[in-house]
């Protein structure tokens, strides 16, 4: 069996409230006192907000793969993903001093996954002769959102990085990622056997 990479959970909710936030500050994985406007927390509350959109975009594919099995590895790959930003959530939450060895977190493994998922779903895509716009099915748009939302995680978490407030490899994992939702979301409407809605700066001509 191989060795496990990082440690198991060692989470006890047993009080959702504590009031302890009321004040306006919170704790970071290390016991640290931050304030809830902290970029840090803005990050990783970025990330667990991409975490709620992808959900969404999972269990569309899911319910999807019962007509067309061709989204079952697509649904697959976005839990996945979902766990492995927990991971990167777990991360962000520790400052770099507090990191364990075998803290959960994302790594240069994770980003050559995304890389291969990426050139194999693109392989079989025709070439864009317009910028795409979000479209033609739900599960596009909802990775459409996806790719926004990870997006703007990526930006917050170059601050980080450049501060020396989290390690590179956040920065690389949110910039493949949102380059996955986009060939992700095109691939979808194409298994779907969706036309992708292009950009026509004179559509609003009529």
């Amino acid at each position: 069996m191989a060795e496990k990479r990082f440690d198991e959970p060692k989470v006890r909710l047993n009080r959702i409230y504590t009031k302890q936030g009321d004040g306006g500050m919170t704790r970071l994985a290390g016991g640290q006192e931050v304030a809830k406007d902290d970029p840090r927390l803005e990050c990783y509350g970025t990330v667990d907000e991409l975490n709620s959109f992808l959900g969404m975009a999972a269990l569309t594919a899911a319910g999807l793969s019962v007509r067309e099995p061709r989204l079952e590895p697509l649904a697959k790959n976005l839990r996945r993903v979902q766990h492995e930003l927990f991971n990167l959530g777990s991360a962000l939450a520790t400052r770099p001093e507090d990191l364990r060895a075998k803290q959960p977190r994302v790594t240069d493994a994770e980003v050559a996954r995304l890389e291969q998922e990426i050139d194999e779903a693109n392989e079989g895509l025709g070439d864009l002769r317009s910028f795409v716009l979000p479209g033609g099915s739900r599960l596009n748009t909802e990775l459409h959102a996806c790719r926004t939302v990870c997006r703007r995680a990526e930006r917050l978490a170059v601050g980080l990085v450049r501060a020396g407030e989290t390690p590179p490899e956040a920065v690389r994992y949110l910039n493949r990622l949102s380059d996955a939702f986009f060939v992700w979301s095109r691939w979808a409407n194409a298994a779907l056997g969706v036309e992708e809605v292009l950009w026509e700066p004179e559509a609003e001509r009529g």
